[in-house]
């Protein structure tokens, strides 16, 4: 099953990080930004930058993240940027997450089910899709049912990294659940009877590295739900924030990073892939230093 793909990958190279491929036309060099007027030859910038991004790291990150708004700002010749960089990432045996955060019902949910998780004929195939919950059931129910026909997952949004997540998900209910703790116990119950080999289903809940307490409290009350787990680095989060996401063994979650591995290169100098590279070695050793060996 996909996520326990994944969970072994994360194992195997002993690095629960996902480079976030939310690139920005505005974060490539310079030089390259200088070459391109159209949008499609921004696209096609983009693409060679995102090409070399994941050679840099393909063998030693088990995931990428892949933000469609990036691509869709760029038009038709940017949503070819992104089929093909899904394509080439999964290429270089890289699982791929498409950041879509798709929030539909009944048919039209279903059709966004088939363009990013199936993808045959879109051209967009994921192995997990995020997506948004907060129209309840019916809402995620198309999305589950293709997850499974063609073993892919989800990341449904429960406790997001941005500052204003509170105003709604921390407002308390009548039962005296939150509202980030009733979406959680809902992706714990979608994802029931989908459970690997390591106890995890195949519905993963979105908890952001900037809410340490509230991730306590859901990696508790959700035993059986796998993490993505976005804030890492230029949103504020850190490795000892992170922590309260995981369970024993550093098991049960993945870390993204975007902005502070595409624009290592910024910080650093020289090139750009190889600033990346190593940027994520260096998250690596931060996250380890947290969370000690990671094993099932």
């Amino acid at each position: 099953m996909i996520v326990d793909t994944l969970l072994e990958r994360i194992v195997a190279m002993q690095n629960p990080t996902c480079v976030g491929l939310d690139t920005a036309f505005e974060y490539l060099p310079e030089a390259m930004q200088a070459e391109c007027r159209t949008a499609t030859e921004k696209a096609e910038a983009i693409y060679a930058f995102n090409c070399d991004i994941i050679d840099a790291i393909a063998d030693m990150v088990p995931a990428v993240k892949v933000q469609i708004a990036y691509y869709e700002a760029l038009g038709p010749a940017g949503l070819q940027c992104f089929a093909a960089t899904l394509a080439y990432a999964r290429e270089r045996g890289l699982l791929v997450i498409a950041d879509a955060k798709r929030n539909d019902i009944g048919a039209t949910a279903a059709q966004y089910a088939k363009a990013l998780l199936h993808g045959e004929e879109s051209g967009f195939a994921s192995d997990f899709l995020t997506v948004n919950g907060y129209l309840g059931s019916d809402g995620i129910a198309p999305f589950v049912e293709e997850s499974k026909a063609s073993d892919r997952g989800l990341f449904v949004l429960v406790k997001t990294s941005n500052p204003s997540s509170g105003e709604l998900q921390d407002l308390k209910l009548a039962d005296g659940r939150t509202v980030y703790e009733c979406m959680g116990d809902m992706v714990e119950r979608w994802g029931a009877g989908t459970w690997g080999a390591y106890g995890y289903s195949r519905v993963g809940a979105v908890v952001g590295a900037t809410h340490p307490a509230e991730a306590a409290v859901l990696r508790q009350r959700l035993p059986h739900t796998f993490f993505l787990i976005p804030g890492y680095g230029a949103q504020g989060g850190n490795a000892e924030m992170i922590k309260n996401s995981f369970a024993a063994g550093g098991m049960g979650g993945i870390v993204n990073n975007s902005r502070g591995i595409l624009c290592a290169y910024r910080k650093t100098g020289g090139d750009y892939a190889e600033a990346a590279r190593k940027a994520c070695l260096a998250m690596k050793a931060d996250l380890l230093s947290v969370l000690g060996e990671i094993h099932a």
